[in-house]
């Protein structure tokens, strides 16, 4: 079986198409295909921006299509200041991995050097004929002022972002640190609800 990853982040893709792979799914990626659409994210939440994207590739490939999106939200700034659905952008301009990390530094920084955040996460899987939906988020972590020196090529805020339970940058976390907080990273339900609905 073989379903399309709509997205071109590398993070992304790395996270589930090994254990994919497992249960016999191959994961083909947008470079795969050698298609790179650019699909207006008009979404007002993670799920709706996913369904924009698992569409837009299933509508160019007739592949079964995985979209994913996901939106930031910042306990201590005001609703006009929340991050929502543009995360990387940022008064229009498309921001990359450095200037993501230097844009959010320099957030907390203003806002007293701690700043707690929490991911809210949505997957489309879309057929053609049906669309299935799945959301949940990531809470309990706060962003710090000062980056790691290591980066994680597509999740470039696990360079600021700090797990409490261990005290560490979310990119220095080894696979013992994140078994031991399964329910923030819900890998194995997101695994489960892809094998189920492909």
């Amino acid at each position: 079986m073989k379903v399309l990853f709509a997205t071109t982040n590398p993070a992304k893709i790395k996270r589930y198409a090994e254990k994919l792979k497992e249960k016999n799914i191959e994961v083909l990626t947008i470079k795969d295909i050698g298609i790179n659409l650019k699909p207006e994210e008009t979404g007002k939440n993670a799920i709706e921006n996913a369904y924009i994207k698992a569409k837009a590739y299933y509508d160019a490939t007739k592949i079964t299509t995985i979209g994913m999106d996901n939106n930031l939200f910042i306990e201590e700034l005001p609703e006009g200041k929340q991050p929502g659905t543009y995360v990387r952008r940022i008064n229009g301009k498309e921001l990359d991995d450095e200037e993501m990390i230097e844009y959010y530094s320099n957030l907390v920084k203003e806002n007293g050097g701690k700043l707690t955040a929490r991911w809210v996460y949505g997957m489309v899987i879309y057929n053609g004929k049906e669309t299935k939906e799945y959301t949940w988020s990531k809470g309990d972590f706060y962003f710090i002022d000062k980056p790691s020196e290591k980066r994680n090529p597509g999740y470039p805020l696990d360079s600021i972002s700090i797990m409490p339970e261990c005290n560490k940058y979310f990119v220095d976390l080894t696979e013992e640190d994140k078994d031991k907080n399964k329910e923030n990273y819900r890998e194995d339900d997101v695994i489960d609800f892809i094998v189920n609905n492909v």
